[in-house]
């Protein structure tokens, strides 16, 4: 049904599929593919038995190129082993982690959108307030022992 509503909507604009910059108004193709892969991700959940997000995350991690593969690979792997409360899961086609069904964090790999660099970001579910004024997602060239270590200090806050 959602599906369907989001065709017509697209049909409406001319455009919205091409180019890798959507203009005003419309959608890129990247963008329109990551809210398809969002309503296959939510019809498949709502399937009793079907859904496997450990198996999920990890086949669009080895999606990934080389770099951000890599990348993805210890994330995971910090994520889990820091917050084992936390479910992977893909959402919009993303690795991502929830916590009570709610996502947390997710890893926007550099090719996802085209990008210079991937990103580790935040919902708005993550408990990191600070103040007025905060930031919700970090770049990611390289994961240092240091950048680990800033990572789990995050996701242990952001999960409370």
């Amino acid at each position: 049904m959602r599906l369907g509503k989001m065709q017509r909507l697209m049909a409406g604009k001319k455009g919205a599929a091409k180019g890798a910059r959507g203009s005003a108004g419309t959608f890129t193709a990247e963008e329109l593919a990551a809210m398809k892969e969002h309503v296959r991700e939510v019809r498949r959940r709502s399937r009793p038995g079907k859904a496997d997000g450990e198996a999920d995350v990890l086949a669009k991690i080895a999606e990934m190129s080389p770099p951000d593969r890599a990348i993805a690979g210890r994330l995971h792997t910090l994520i889990k082993s820091c917050s084992p409360d936390l479910v992977p899961r893909t959402w919009y086609g993303m690795p991502a982690y929830a916590k009570d069904d709610e996502i947390v964090c997710f890893f926007q790999n550099s090719g996802k959108f085209k990008a210079r660099y991937g990103t580790l970001g935040f919902s708005d579910e993550a408990k990191l307030d600070d103040g007025r004024m905060w930031p919700t997602s970090f770049a990611l060239m390289d994961l240092t022992p240091a950048e680990e270590a800033r990572i789990v200090a995050l996701v242990k806050r952001a999960v409370g």
